[in-house]
């Protein structure tokens, strides 16, 4: 990575929407407060409409909070927007390749907005596809690769730019479950190669300890309702662990649903 990293700092964080066509107010974020180390891997977990992709957003520069606010290295991703550029990457649940380019050229795209010579775009995009098993397919396009193989691609544009903070929003959901596993497996051991700090967002909860030695749980709107360390457990222990967020997302989807007394 790219010189020394501080991690995230989210602080009292709050976003406030306007709904469309109305004067009435949504909160999707209510005074989040957490840390996440350098080169430490957590996941986000929580029933939809939780605000998790809201939070990713304020984390990729593209939304500014209502309240609070977002540190990562110590500066704000929606305020130092061009400080980050290349610094933070983000694999999506749908692949955003370019039709139009191969593999290779979907790949050296992320540095060629960068500015880097070609010779070194070509190099490390390969380095990347080889390492992600698709050396044979680098000027295949995306049409006819399968949809793991395309998610290979997208997993490989995030990870050439060697960023400081890996962002994957619901990135595995929707493919086939051996496909999935594959790839989760693939990306955790990058991640954890490369040392980047990584934040997954996820609905599902084996997914979750894959992705990451931490689960926070957020409730809705996003406040954290938990922060669970599983670093070290064992297999045996996932059972556990599983009943125990569950049960604390549906206690949370109860008490939103339960009339006021």
């Amino acid at each position: 990575m790219n010189g020394a990293s501080e991690g995230v700092v989210v602080e009292r964080l709050r976003k406030v929407f306007r709904q469309r066509g109305s004067d009435e107010l949504v909160t999707a974020i209510d005074g989040l407060d957490f840390t996440v180390e350098p080169g430490e891997m957590i996941s986000i977990v929580g029933r939809t409409g939780c605000g998790k992709s809201t939070f990713l957003a304020i984390l990729l520069g593209l939304e500014a909070p209502s309240g609070g606010r977002v540190l990562v290295d110590g500066k704000t991703p929606y305020g130092d927007f061009n400080y980050f550029k290349g610094k933070v990457a983000c694999v999506f649940q749908q692949d955003r390749l370019l039709p139009w380019r191969s593999a290779l050229e979907n790949v050296k795209l992320a540095l060629e907005v960068l500015g880097y010579p070609e010779r070194e775009q070509e190099t490390r995009a390969r380095e990347w596809l080889d390492r992600l098993g698709l050396s044979d397919f680098l000027r295949a396009y995306p049409h006819e690769l399968s949809g793991g193989m395309r998610q290979r691609v997208a997993m490989a544009r995030a990870f050439v730019v060697s960023p400081r903070l890996l962002l994957a929003d619901e990135a595995f959901g929707h493919l086939d479950e051996v496909t999935a596993a594959n790839l989760r497996q693939e990306f955790s051991l990058l991640a954890r190669t490369t040392g980047s700090t990584t934040v997954s967002v996820t609905h599902q909860l084996e997914e979750a300890f894959e992705l990451g030695g931490r689960v926070l749980v957020f409730g809705r709107p996003a406040t954290l309702l938990a922060d669970i360390r599983w670093d070290g457990a064992s297999r045996e222990d996932f059972a556990p662990l599983r009943r125990r967020i569950q049960a604390i997302i549906d206690r949370n989807e109860f008490l939103d649903a339960a009339p006021a007394l």
